[in-house]
């Protein structure tokens, strides 16, 4: 009886699995907002009554499809980081910056799914928000490392202070120990990170600038700056 029920879970697993890379084929096309179930069993030659059983509703397979899209970004991030030695923070901040704006361009669908327009009528639910702040808890903790190491220079003008921006629990907690005008510095910076990488996926910068990569490595490097990360010997 498990091992039958072993493989029934491992058969749901699969179909699951088929459904929504289906899915994000799908995105490609329809976008979010046109992201039909029907459709989608119709690609995989199901009826949808079959699809309703994985998916009760078209919100249940965009909440999975954005968990899934979280996770594999937050991966490459940490996985990026982890490359570095910990103590080179501008190293470590430099990867991270490649591993966003590389993955966003791999999978610009799934990556407006994650940051573009809001898909009309959907409430994502608490449980994308620990994927949601893996790649950000990424740049925090390489933030809160550096100050805690010293590494980071003082602002050259005075910035508002982070308590006085309403911030959420969530976010004060990914910067630790961190002075609040340090999480100011932070979310500026990650800001500015996300718009460039959003202007390039979704094609402002297309008639803008023909070297893309030398002006996003400029601009990760003006953002290191901004942050008060010190480089090495020079080395941006």
């Amino acid at each position: 009886m498990k091992a039958s029920q072993t493989a029934r879970e491992r058969a749901r697993a699969e179909l699951t699995d088929e459904i929504t890379r289906t899915a994000r084929r799908h995105l490609a096309t329809a976008g979010a907002a046109g992201l039909s179930l029907r459709a989608v069993a119709r690609d995989l030659g199901m009826a949808s009554s079959a699809v309703y059983r994985y998916f009760p509703a078209k919100d249940d397979l965009l909440t999975t499809l954005i968990i899934d899209g979280y996770n594999a970004l937050g991966r490459v991030v940490e996985e990026a980081d982890a490359t570095r030695d910990t103590s080179d923070f501008p190293g470590r901040w430099r990867s991270s910056c490649h591993a966003v704006r590389d993955w966003a361009l791999a999978h610009p669908h799934e990556y407006a799914l994650l940051f573009g327009s809001p898909v009309p009528g959907y409430r994502a639910p608490g449980d994308t928000v620990g994927p949601a702040v893996r790649d950000t808890a990424v740049l925090a903790r390489i933030t809160e490392d550096a100050h805690r190491a010293g590494a980071l220079r003082t602002a050259d003008r005075a910035l508002p202070q982070a308590g006085a921006l309403g911030l959420s629990p969530i976010v004060r907690e990914l910067f630790g120990d961190c002075p609040e005008e340090v999480v100011a510095r932070a979310l500026s910076v990650w800001t500015g990170l996300y718009g460039w990488v959003g202007f390039e996926v979704f094609g402002q910068l297309d008639a803008v600038m023909e070297d893309r990569e030398a002006a996003f490595r400029q601009h990760v490097a003006h953002l290191g700056d901004m942050l008060g990360l010190v480089e090495r010997n020079g080395v941006r």
